[in-house]
């Protein structure tokens, strides 16, 4: 009895540790590095303030720079809530809307930045799509990968209000 006992706890010790691991977040930096260059932010968090529901959706533009000597290949964006979405703007063009895996179909970003280009990340918030629910202060991230992970993630945060 004591070694099926013993057995359980050893196993949920090793499964929330998994879990635990699977949930973890990239360390904020103002630059990380990829695998092929270093990706500058400009600013990490941006507060809107206090924000109307009513009013409806809300912007604004990050600016990304790869400020390494080898291109970096951005393969993925996505958000932390599906009230968020980021789409990036790399060349005149725009690719997303990106949003929060597991909420619909996120399609890869697939894009490359040459060293010392430059590339916005639109992020738009939807404070009324949580619902009435949804007032209070709230924070939301929006994280880039390469091919081995993330390589940056930024927030934004602002007091939603009816």
């Amino acid at each position: 009895m004591q070694k099926i006992i013993l057995t359980l706890a050893v196993a949920i010790l090793i499964a929330g540790g998994l879990w635990g691991l699977k949930y973890a977040q990239p360390q904020k930096s103002e630059t990380l590095s990829a695998s092929a260059g270093l990706l500058k932010l400009d600013e990490e968090i941006y507060d809107f303030g206090s924000i109307s529901m009513a009013k409806g959706k809300v912007n604004h533009k990050f600016k990304i720079t790869n400020s390494g000597t080898d291109p970096l290949k951005v393969e993925k964006i996505y958000t932390s809530c599906m009230c968020t979405e980021a789409t990036l703007i790399l060349g005149g063009k725009s690719y997303g809307p990106y949003g929060m895996p597991g909420h619909g179909f996120v399609p890869r970003a697939d894009q490359t930045l040459a060293p010392n280009e430059e590339a916005e990340i639109l992020v738009e918030f939807d404070p009324a799509a949580h619902g009435p629910a949804g007032v209070g202060y709230i924070e939301r991230a929006v994280i880039i990968e390469d091919d081995s992970g993330p390589i940056a993630d930024f927030m934004i945060k602002t007091t939603v209000t009816p």
